[in-house]
């Protein structure tokens, strides 16, 4: 039985790499729902004919951050966005590893340091080395690690990104992203499928914008105590109801314990191609979500 017209929300880029975006539409078309991938910039009277835009690949959304956020506010105007604008609003920038933090979210340490805030260049150092990247970022663009004692590089790349007026992220590197990041997927709340993968950052000093996004994914079952952050990350998501849609990339900290790197709750890769029961949780999570409320 359909329930409605849903769009999948994607981008010019998603519609032509997104793996997961036909998987998606197919499960849903199948299970009698009328779904379309439709990308986020498309003609603004087109989410009023939808009952529920799902927002999915939105791959651009960093180099058009404030047309997204107001594209955002429109479409929850127009029809049911999920996952909602004020949740799109605060995970488009990495500041709310603070919001975490303050909600005992174990997490990895980060300095944020805005424009025109002074920093001297001792203090982007850390034993193992430090990750210098944008608060607002995706697929770890303008990102670089730096070995103990690189303070000259690292301050160099951070007044690169504080002169486009961007905010930067200063983080301890943790030897622990060489055991494999761990992504977990959870859909209403509920855990469905996780990955591992292998580290991004493997040449000190280097900014590569096309490296890999994902190396080595591969299905994986997370520790209890993995679970047990995501789910704390989770629970600290300034929403009222648990994301329609989210990832949490987690890595080990010195102690062997998980810490949250990433809650990816925009535009994650889904990784459904690795998991046949993710794509039916998928179906059924946004399915349950497009049924009209019970009186």
């Amino acid at each position: 039985m359909g329930t409605g017209r849903i769009a999948i929300v994607t981008s010019e880029e998603g519609l032509k790499r997104d793996a997961d975006l036909p998987l998606i539409v197919d499960a849903l078309r199948a299970g009698g729902t009328a779904a379309e991938a439709v990308a986020w910039d498309a003609e603004p009277g087109v989410w009023g004919s939808f009952d529920l835009a799902v927002v999915r690949s939105t791959w651009d959304y960093t180099d058009r951050l404030g047309e997204f956020l107001a594209w955002a506010d429109r479409a929850a105007d127009a029809t049911r966005l999920q996952n909602p604008a004020p949740v799109v609003r605060w995970n488009s920038d990495k500041r709310y590893l603070l919001d975490l933090a303050g909600a005992g979210v174990p997490v990895v340490p980060t300095r944020f340091l805005a424009p025109g805030d002074g920093f001297r260049e001792e203090d982007l150092d850390a034993a193992d080395g430090v990750v210098v990247k944008p608060s607002v970022s995706a697929g770890a663009r303008d990102t670089a690690r730096y070995e103990s004692g690189r303070t000259a590089d690292a301050a160099r790349h951070a007044r690169m990104l504080l002169d486009q007026g961007r905010t930067v992220m200063i983080q301890p590197y943790l030897p622990g992203v060489e055991r494999g990041e761990r992504a977990l997927v959870f859909f209403s709340g509920t855990f469905s499928h996780a990955i591992r993968k292998g580290p991004l950052l493997t040449e000190p000093g280097v900014i590569d914008n096309d490296r890999e996004a994902h190396p080595g994914a591969a299905p994986y079952r997370p520790s209890e105590a993995e679970i047990r952050t995501a789910r704390a990350a989770l629970a600290a998501v300034p929403s009222p109801d648990a994301p329609l849609i989210a990832r949490v990339d987690l890595a080990l900290d010195g102690a062997g314990d998980p810490v949250v790197m990433e809650l990816e709750l925009i535009e994650p890769n889904l990784f459904l191609g690795s998991s046949a029961e993710g794509v039916e949780r998928f179906v059924a999570a946004v399915t349950a979500e497009s049924l009209p409320p019970t009186a």
